[in-house]
């Protein structure tokens, strides 16, 4: 099958664009608001984009509170998403009233980053500790904005369990990374295997 997107009439009971482009890691994003409240969200849109500078993003459909604590401070973290973790970010994402910690809700422990203002999940096996470097709207062809904001933040800082650790690596196995899939379909990353890369 083929469709253009501008009409999306792909004939289908769901949207499958976001079902094609995965798995996305989650970015569990925490901040804290100019006036101290505590937020966590969990978004799909999120990766790594540069390794140096240690360069991660998000984006948010719409101006929501992550975005709006972020534009006031500068700081936010990325706790890092696992299959154990899966209830906990699944109840971070309730629509909670501004100024409502999701913290609370999901039962996790906030802790204060050492570099930066804003907090990250006790429970977490990683986060990482960031730095807003850019914020925009990105444009379609005709140049109109997104209701999107893309967030782009530098990491200054990373914290990580000890259990999390093993032979000296992040273990894929133990940590289980939770992904994103379309729908309201999630995956693990616990099933690992190599790969070489080929040479010439």
């Amino acid at each position: 099958m083929f469709y253009d997107t501008t009409s999306n009439s792909h004939g289908l009971p769901h949207d499958p664009f976001k079902a094609i482009v995965s798995p996305r890691p989650i970015g569990w994003i925490g901040t804290r608001s100019a006036e101290g409240a505590l937020n966590l969200a969990p978004y799909s849109f999120f990766n790594a984009i540069s390794d140096r500078p240690k360069l991660v993003m998000f984006s948010s459909s719409g101006y929501k509170d992550s975005v709006r604590n972020i534009e006031a401070t500068g700081d936010f973290t990325a706790s890092f998403a696992s299959r154990d973790l899966a209830a906990a970010i699944n109840k971070t994402s309730i629509p909670a009233p501004h100024g409502e910690s999701e913290f609370d809700i999901a039962g996790l422990t906030p802790v204060d980053g050492a570099l930066v203002g804003a907090p990250f999940v006790g429970e977490a096996y990683a986060a990482l500790e960031c730095r807003m470097t850019e914020m925009f709207q990105p444009k379609d062809l005709d140049g109109a904005l997104s209701d999107n904001y893309v967030v782009i933040g530098q990491v200054v800082g990373i914290h990580i369990r000890e259990d999390a650790i093993r032979d000296g690596r992040f273990d894929m196995a133990t940590v289980k990374p939770l992904a994103r899939l379309g729908y309201m379909d999630y995956c693990d990353g616990g099933d690992v295997f190599q790969m070489t890369r080929p040479t010439r």
